[in-house]
């Protein structure tokens, strides 16, 4: 009982960052360029959930909260939801807004002009990559999915440190000037991969140790 009301809080605390962007646009509060706001509050939770997925393991292992395993699916799971949004922000408020005021709004339009950005601002190639290797965690994030992978669930949910990666460097290329956030967010994912490569290396000494304790 206690878990399941611990994973309602969790989800809930997730939802917060939305419910505030909700209440910012209702009181008008989203400032003189909303898109501009919208996108950039979407981009930057996206991230953080990215770094909290990651940052679940080595904490568990750390604090021996082993419990925490449980949320990282949900954190996982916000991250793409974040990200889609994010994604939708740039799609309607963007490009389908700006075709509608033009009089051109269609789907053949809408494409083109995607993809025209797509490939000519570097930064929106790396979201694109960003949210495209999350779709995949996504689609296979459920327990029947980890069956029917087997081992290979867990080497295709390594492509987190790809999103995470392409996130970071996405936001870094976006902003430009300010990148006080940017290199917060890189120095966090630094971290957490040197934390990953500490763990791996930790798991390997007990085994090489038993297996040179064994008599020949």
């Amino acid at each position: 009982m206690r878990v399941r009301y611990s994973k309602i809080g969790v989800f809930a605390a997730c939802l917060g960052p939305l419910a505030y962007l909700a209440w910012r646009a209702v009181t008008q509060g989203l400032g003189a360029d909303p898109v501009n706001t919208i996108t950039h509050f979407t981009g930057a939770w996206t991230i953080a959930f990215l770094l909290l997925t990651l940052a679940i393991t080595p904490l568990r292992r750390l604090t021996r909260q082993y419990q925490l395993i449980q949320y990282r699916r949900m954190l996982g799971l916000f991250a793409f939801f974040y990200g889609c949004l994010h994604f939708l922000t740039w799609v309607v408020l963007d490009k389908v807004l700006a075709l509608q005021a033009l009089g051109s709004l269609n789907v053949s339009s809408l494409l083109q002009q995607m993809a025209a950005d797509i490939g000519k601002r570097p930064y929106i190639t790396m979201g694109m990559l960003g949210l495209g290797t999350m779709l995949p965690l996504a689609l296979t994030s459920t327990q029947g999915s980890i069956r029917r992978l087997g081992k290979r669930w867990q080497a295709l949910h390594r492509l987190i440190y790809v999103s995470a990666a392409a996130g970071v460097v996405h936001y870094w290329w976006l902003v430009k000037a300010d990148t006080f956030w940017p290199k917060m967010c890189a120095l966090c994912l630094g971290v957490l991969l040197l934390a990953r490569v500490a763990l791996r290396a930790q798991k390997r000494r007990p085994a090489a140790g038993n297996a040179a304790g064994k008599p020949n």
